[in-house]
């Protein structure tokens, strides 16, 4: 992962923990309104792909462990990974692209009420991606992948010097340039070309010469459409519209959207499909459903979106009729690391994936609640205009005092945490009762990044090699890790104090 120059190392920052009594008037422990349904405290835990899924796209009894640990910590939401809305592979990634998918998703939503005691509100995430293809070797690159034509032939002449090339046979042609250096590759090949053989061909939306690209605003609302009915049928309490990082609702979103129809250059122009989006969304799954959208406040890279841009998108988004905003930054394809042979591309391996996942290797600004500002001012934006959707803010955020500081200078609504949850999925249940000191705390490392960016099964350094011979243990595939952080043994006896004071008051 890219790093800033010159990186300060910083320390897990010393916090208090509330007592009860103090957490029970905390802001973050309070309900919140979020359309038509209310959370019962504005802890949230964002989004994370576990890579638990079959390759088929079905849930697992791997993602039902994942989730039911979650809600163990009986969060006010729980926001599930990244689901694909088409009907094609995407590797051991839930899918929601076909009604056959529907029952393992009822399973999981079910899982996660008993978890939580119902307390928790499950939400869905639903995404589009375009091709991504990996890296490949480079002699088959010219061997199958490059086409010829002219051009080619005019720029490797000029580049050598050597006219036999305007003439020369396919198969000459396709050999010495597998051979040649990347110089010669960088006279002769365009672009694009030279994108697909350093990082492997990658789709965007501005490929309107593809027939399947120019029609996405036609296909793409009632595919999401479809995935959100299949969403409610499963249970779910509401949606999250995908709408951030490197995928299609994104691109649709970005500065770097350079469609020549009504759909990319200007602001109105770039928002119209995500706007149709959400309404064909709103008019499938009716007004008494949660639909929200997690979208960038800034994209973080070369002629990209900026907090400008996020400012506008928030307020069509609102006037829309969105339940929330979650605000996330950054995490794109354009400054990704080259990824190996074989593999492909990873965007969170820059500049925009530091900033949307920062480390304790940072800048003088440091990675604790890095995003707060952007959150700060499309939240402002908001209510100046007169709405009072809730805000979510995620990032970096690591203790009650940090969270509940956010709410009190009402600088969002709700409090996301990922990677701490990841770290300890008991945390906002501990600080609530007033066990804050039993918290497991993250450590910034971005160590579970790592094993996502090698689609692994994610997991947590701080426990993932601790009781592994403990009973009913389960192990990752390599059979070095567990999958689960072991039970809070606190939460055993909360559960038991709590009955007996239930039936001692006659509930």
């Amino acid at each position: 992962m890219w790093h800033p120059e010159n990186p300060i190392r910083y320390d897990i920052p010393a916090t208090r923990w509330p007592t009860r009594e103090e957490a029970a008037a905390s802001l973050l422990f309070q309900p919140i309104q979020i359309g038509p349904l209310e959370l019962r405290q504005r802890t949230w835990v964002p989004a994370m792909v576990p890579w638990r899924a079959t390759e088929d796209g079905f849930v697992t009894p791997h993602n039902l462990d994942w989730y039911r640990r979650f809600a163990e910590g009986r969060p006010g939401a729980i926001v599930v990974e990244a689901t694909g809305v088409r009907d094609i592979p995407s590797g051991p990634l839930l899918r929601i692209g076909h009604d056959r998918f529907i029952p393992g998703l009822r399973e999981l939503v079910e899982t996660v009420r008993r978890g939580s005691d119902g307390e928790t509100k499950l939400f869905i995430q639903i995404i589009d991606f375009l091709s991504v293809k990996r890296r490949p070797e480079k002699e088959k690159f010219f061997a199958r992948f490059l086409t010829l034509d002219e051009g080619h032939r005019r720029a490797l002449a000029a580049a050598t010097a050597d006219p036999q090339w305007l003439t020369a046979g396919e198969k000459d042609l396709r050999a010495f340039l597998s051979h040649a250096p990347d110089e010669l590759h960088e006279q002769v090949l365009n672009e694009r070309e030279l994108e697909a053989l350093r990082c492997g061909y990658r789709e965007r939306v501005t490929d309107t010469h593809l027939a399947h690209i120019r029609e996405l605003p036609e296909v793409l609302p009632g595919i999401f459409a479809d995935a959100a009915r299949r969403a409610r049928e499963a249970g779910f309490d509401g949606v999250e519209l995908h709408y951030a990082h490197a995928y299609t609702m994104a691109s649709f979103l970005s500065r770097l959207n350079t469609r020549q129809d009504s759909y990319g250059g200007a602001l109105e122009n770039r928002v119209r499909l995500p706007l149709e989006v959400y309404a064909a969304v709103r008019e499938r799954v009716g007004d008494d459903y949660v639909v929200g959208v997690r979208f960038l406040g800034d994209e973080v890279i070369a002629g990209g979106s900026r907090i400008k841009d996020a400012v506008y998108f928030a307020e069509q988004f609102v006037r829309a009729g969105f339940d929330f905003l979650s605000i996330s930054k950054g995490g794109k394809f354009e400054d990704a690391k080259q990824p190996k042979s074989g593999q492909a591309v990873y965007p969170y391996t820059g500049e925009s994936g530091y900033e949307c996942m920062p480390t304790v290797l940072s800048d003088e600004r440091g990675p604790f609640g890095r995003n707060i500002p952007l959150v700060c001012e499309i939240k402002r934006a908001v209510n100046e205009a007169g709405f009072h959707t809730p805000v979510v803010a995620a990032g970096g955020i690591t203790t009650f005092e940090q969270a509940e500081a956010i709410l009190q200078r009402g600088e969002a609504d709700i409090i996301g945490a990922a990677r701490q949850s990841l770290a300890d999925p008991d945390w906002f249940r501990k600080a609530r009762l007033g066990r804050g000191e039993e918290v497991r705390r993250c450590t910034y490392t971005n160590y579970c990044e790592a094993l996502d960016q090698a689609h692994k099964q994610v997991t947590c350094k701080l426990w993932d090699r601790v009781q592994l011979d403990e009973l009913n243990v389960t192990l990752s595939d390599d059979g070095r890790r567990r999958l689960l952080p072991p039970e809070w043994q606190g939460s055993k006896v909360q559960s038991l104090k709590s009955k007996v004071e239930g039936d001692q008051n006659g509930f």
